[in-house]
């Protein structure tokens, strides 16, 4: 799984305002011939990357090539179970990529566009996000 290997900050704020903003970076294709484009903006776990990681690759099975556009760089925290109100901020728990609406999170190369399409949706249902298919025009 994707975590930093150093952060500035250990434990950060939430943050505000989060969903309505759309993309104004990694808002097209870079790399590859066909991408993931998030349609609804979200917190992505490296857990969920790991698994449309996972499922991409199998499908193109050794063929073409995968970027990996977004990365977990926030620290969420999580108490422990029954801890009574206060006593301070929870332990980091795991770590999300903030996903804007318009993201292109995965790109892709070197296969048929059958075959992307069909790799690039499987992906899609391990996300926390509503996404599409792209591709070059």
């Amino acid at each position: 799984m994707l975590i930093p290997k150093k952060v500035k900050h250990r434990k950060w704020h939430k943050g505000r305002g989060r969903n309505i903003r759309v993309a104004t970076d990694k808002i097209g294709l870079a790399f590859g011939q066909y991408g993931l484009k998030a349609i609804t903006p979200s917190w992505v776990s490296s857990q969920q990357i790991e698994a449309a990681r996972r499922v991409l690759s199998r499908h193109i099975k050794r063929t073409g090539k995968i970027w990996i556009r977004i990365f977990p760089d926030k620290p969420i925290t999580k108490k422990g179970n029954e801890t009574p109100m206060g006593a301070g901020k929870g332990a980091v728990d795991h770590y999300v990529a903030v996903v804007r609406a318009g993201t292109v999170m995965f790109e892709m190369d070197g296969v048929s566009a059958a075959v992307a399409k069909e790799a690039l949706q499987s992906a899609a249902y391990k996300l926390s996000s509503v996404c599409k298919f792209i591709s070059h025009p």
